[in-house]
């Protein structure tokens, strides 16, 4: 399935991607002007970083967090902590308005009352991409993923349970908001190799925030 839509969809329109999963289309454009300022001061706190993996490899997407609770990778795993590895102080607090932005996505995709715990924010340039994965390690896979996409335009990959499904590819234009949770929470997702298509804000870059409970 190919959900690519050009020109970009109406923001107000709401793609069904599966039984628990949606695009909700432009939901985060009237917040543009408080979520650039709010990213800016969290990555002033704790600076955009390319992790390391498990098997040692540097992701190509740089990334910081937010919350009560951040996502790290080393080659000991993956894991949220408290504490920023790279200044050893805690992450910088969510800003309000993201919070309230991922309860009104949350809200409209049928799961009221998400209230995020940790908030990782990646920076993609082009030809940056993220492979197929699935965000377990949550401790309440009962609420959802919420997320959240600015700058250049990103094709989201969107699977099954199983690595080998066939995933559907989305494009995500500025603005767009992605939830999944319930019977979707643990469908494999990617990104796939970022095209060098500036952005009329952003210039060469996408910014990605992805809202979960983790603790």
């Amino acid at each position: 399935m190919t959900l690519d839509l050009f020109p970009p969809p109406e923001p107000g329109t709401k793609d069904r991607l599966g039984p628990d999963s949606f695009v909700l289309r432009g939901l985060a454009l009237p917040r543009v002007d408080a979520l650039l300022p709010a990213i800016e001061d969290v990555a002033t706190r704790s600076p955009f970083r390319h992790m390391v993996t498990p098997g040692g490899f540097t992701m190509s997407v740089a990334l910081t967090n937010c919350g009560e609770l951040g996502w790290t990778s080393d080659r000991r795993g993956y894991r949220y902590s408290a504490i920023d590895p790279l200044s050893n102080a805690v992450w910088p607090a969510m800003p309000a308005v993201f919070a309230q932005l991922a309860s009104e996505a949350a809200s409209a995709a049928g799961f009221a009352a998400f209230q995020p715990d940790a908030c990782l924010i990646n920076r993609y340039e082009p030809g940056s991409r993220l492979s197929l994965h699935q965000d377990r390690n949550e401790r309440d896979l009962g609420a959802p993923v919420v997320s959240v996409s600015l700058g250049m335009d990103a094709v989201f990959l969107f699977g099954g349970l199983a690595r080998s499904d066939k995933a559907a590819r989305i494009t995500l234009h500025h603005g767009d908001v992605v939830v999944w949770g319930g019977a979707d929470r643990l469908r494999y997702h990617g990104i796939m190799p970022m095209v060098d298509a500036p952005h009329a804000l952003l210039s060469r870059q996408r910014i990605n925030f992805t809202f979960r409970k983790a603790g």
